[in-house]
């Protein structure tokens, strides 16, 4: 039995799509990412609404694997289209696939606020998953949410920052520029980092007049930010 690009097969109609090749995947995937945003439909509600449990959809865009059948003609059925209609759409859209393009946001990095860096997640999870930019490349990016007002208005809270980094250290063209970093003592911050008094430290500068700098900081590493997303502007997976 076969419906639409899926060969199944009697034996697999209730468990997982075993031919699919992985460019239907990709385009499904895709596809499927698309019709969520005309429609407006958020990762968690759709998977509640589809009858899943509320990260299968998320799990779909972070794991390149085969969906049961089940789920593929429920998440479609919610979106009032076909599997077919949801592979066509990512074929005729083309590029990357959104699985691919997606980015976990790591954690909370501090602007005034004072952020343990915690790296509780799986590789490749976090608090949520948001769309890479089309400006950037998600390979080796890593992103973090703003929390507090220290970096306004520049970086509100809420605010995603992408960056990327190779190495423990302060590279020469972190000095004068926004970065996130990690202080000796494990906290996350978002400042303009200075070379410091005393050999060895950093200043950690706001762009907000009325937040506090600090000084005389020893710090792990720090990374410039590279993009940076508004609250209102996130697409969250």
């Amino acid at each position: 039995m076969s419906k639409g690009f899926f060969p199944i097969s009697a034996q697999a109609e209730m468990g997982q799509l075993p031919y699919m090749q992985q460019r239907d995947l990709d385009a499904f995937v895709r596809g499927l990412q698309i019709a969520m945003d005309q429609e407006g439909w958020r990762a968690a509600p759709l998977s509640e609404a589809a009858g899943l449990g509320t990260t299968a959809v998320r799990d779909l865009f972070r794991k390149a694997s085969s969906p049961k059948v089940s789920t593929a003609y429920a998440l479609a059925s919610v979106l009032g289209r076909t599997v077919d209609d949801l592979i066509a759409l990512g074929m005729n859209d083309g590029g990357e696939s959104y699985a691919a393009r997606a980015i976990a946001v790591a954690g909370k990095v501090g602007a005034g606020a004072s952020v343990d860096l915690v790296d509780a997640h799986e590789k490749g999870d976090g608090l949520y998953l948001v769309a890479c930019p089309p400006q950037l490349s998600p390979h080796g990016m890593v992103a973090v949410e703003v929390e507090g007002d220290s970096m306004a208005p520049t970086y509100s809270p809420g605010t995603v920052l992408f960056y990327s980094r190779q190495a423990l250290g302060i590279p020469t063209e972190a000095i004068g520029r926004i970065c996130v970093c990690e202080d000796a003592d494990g906290k996350a911050w978002v400042k303009v980092i200075k070379l410091g008094v005393t050999e060895g430290t950093f200043s950690l500068i706001s762009l907000n007049p009325e937040a506090g700098n600090l000084h005389g900081v020893q710090l792990k590493w720090a990374a410039p930010v590279k993009f940076s997303l508004p609250k209102e502007f996130i697409k969250k997976l």
